[in-house]
């Protein structure tokens, strides 16, 4: 379970980011992360992620402080960032890919196992030994995914994971976000792109002004977003209720 009490951050600046929010999120679940453009969601998935420490409250993460042991927080939880130009470190896709595995101290025959298991995971073996400066946005982010994936993490953080994707791209991210929950991890995704989750997820928290204003069921929440600058799904606006976004 990961459960917040009371969590509060604020940054160096003065800027309180979050202001007091409580929830629990099950393990394995689904999670939708949603709310308007600087209701604190990024930085909720630092904190989820081991990488902020809260300057209040409490953040437990698989029964771990996130505050007093933050190292072991960060292997359990993998962050995909927004921009994954951020996240790529290595010269070529299976040295990025690796760099996580060698970084947990990892035999050299479990680094390898993971860095191949992952690459075949993503379609990714044909361009192993390709310089990742040369890859399209698409395959940035599936090497970001199986750089993360590579170190085994329970929870997988995306945030705004669907920009600049277009629809193959978009298509194949969802499909690997709901195998992820199949495999009995728990995902959760920050994004304005409602429409393509609120079918597929357990568990709908909504941020506004850096506080939970809602946490239920995509069929409990849905019925309010509008009330807090989320775009409802088309099909939902036009009386069909939840569908699924057409991935498959």
């Amino acid at each position: 379970m990961i459960e917040a009490v009371d969590l509060r951050f604020t940054y160096p600046d003065g800027t309180e980011a979050l202001r007091g929010i409580t929830f629990r999120i099950a393990h394995p679940a689904f999670v939708l992360l949603c709310g308007a453009n600087g209701q604190g969601k990024s930085t909720l998935l630092h904190l989820l992620a081991g990488l902020y420490p809260p300057t209040g409250g409490t953040l437990t993460v698989f029964g771990r402080d996130v505050r007093r042991q933050p190292e072991v927080v960060r292997t359990t939880v993998g962050l995909v960032f927004q921009d994954p130009d951020s996240q790529i470190l290595g010269e070529t896709v299976a040295e990025d890919v690796a760099f996580g595995p060698e970084n947990l101290g990892l035999s050299r025959e479990e680094r390898e196992r993971r860095v191949a298991q992952a690459l075949a995971l993503f379609d990714l073996e044909e361009v192993a030994e390709k310089p990742c400066y040369a890859l399209s946005g698409g395959q940035k982010r599936r090497v970001a995914l199986a750089g993360v994936l590579a170190m085994a993490p329970q929870a997988v953080l995306f945030d705004e994971p669907f920009t600049h994707l277009d629809w193959e791209g978009s298509c194949a991210l969802l499909r690997a976000m709901r195998r992820l929950r199949c495999e009995g991890r728990t995902v959760v995704v920050a994004t304005h792109d409602v429409e393509k989750l609120i079918a597929h997820v357990d568990q709908v928290i909504v941020l506004r002004e850096g506080s939970v204003v809602r946490s239920g069921s995509p069929h409990e929440v849905v019925p309010d977003l509008g009330r807090y600058g989320i775009r409802p799904p088309c099909s939902v606006l036009l009386g069909k209720g939840l569908m699924p976004w057409p991935c498959d």
